[in-house]
């Protein structure tokens, strides 16, 4: 059974992309980061927003642009979205609904990880109960707007349990356990 898990770099004020989606302001610090080499490892498929999918990339401009974890990654994609294109670029389905999304990532990822990418999928992958882990990839930059790694207004209390702390020589890597669920 696969375990779902958000991941996502963020800065030290709380934003995983800044106004507008732009994610350049996240290229300094993309380089060697064993905690997320060895989550890309255990991954089976990417649960990702549309919004993630089609944004801004930080590896623009180099060889990995256009690519899942700039070409560490290769697998299965689940993309949540109304509006799907005509042509899905290969190993990329679209899906219209959370649910659908859920369960068809779910599957292909066997007992890997489902890895979810941007906050408004993560957050109802929270509401319908399957999410069991966060990791945060925390960048030293404040950029003071943007997307929130996790904004759900009205929401409930999420408790969270600390699995690990890792530092790198630019980032700090924080794992936890969703402990209670809405």
């Amino acid at each position: 059974m696969a375990t779902f898990m958000y991941s996502a770099a963020m800065s030290l004020d709380g934003f995983i992309a800044g106004p507008g989606g732009d994610m350049s302001w996240m290229a300094a610090y993309v380089g060697p980061n064993p905690v997320v080499e060895e989550l890309i490892t255990q991954t089976g498929a990417l649960l990702v927003g549309n919004r993630t999918f089609s944004g801004d990339d930080p590896m623009k401009g180099t060889e990995g642009e256009g690519e899942a974890f700039g070409g560490g990654w290769d697998g299965p994609q689940y993309v949540v979205t109304h509006r799907p294109p005509a042509v899905s670029p290969p190993g990329v389905t679209f899906v219209a609904d959370i649910g659908t999304a859920i369960k068809e990532s779910g599957s292909a990822a066997g007992d890997k990880y489902v890895n979810i990418l941007g906050a408004d999928v993560a957050a109802q992958c929270l509401v319908a109960g399957v999410l069991d882990e966060v990791v945060v990839s925390v960048l030293p930059v404040f950029i003071g707007d943007g997307t929130r790694l996790f904004d759900h207004p009205g929401g409930h209390l999420v408790r969270l349990a600390q699995l690990s702390v890792a530092h790198t020589s630019r980032v700090t890597n924080l794992r936890y356990r969703v402990e209670s669920k809405p």
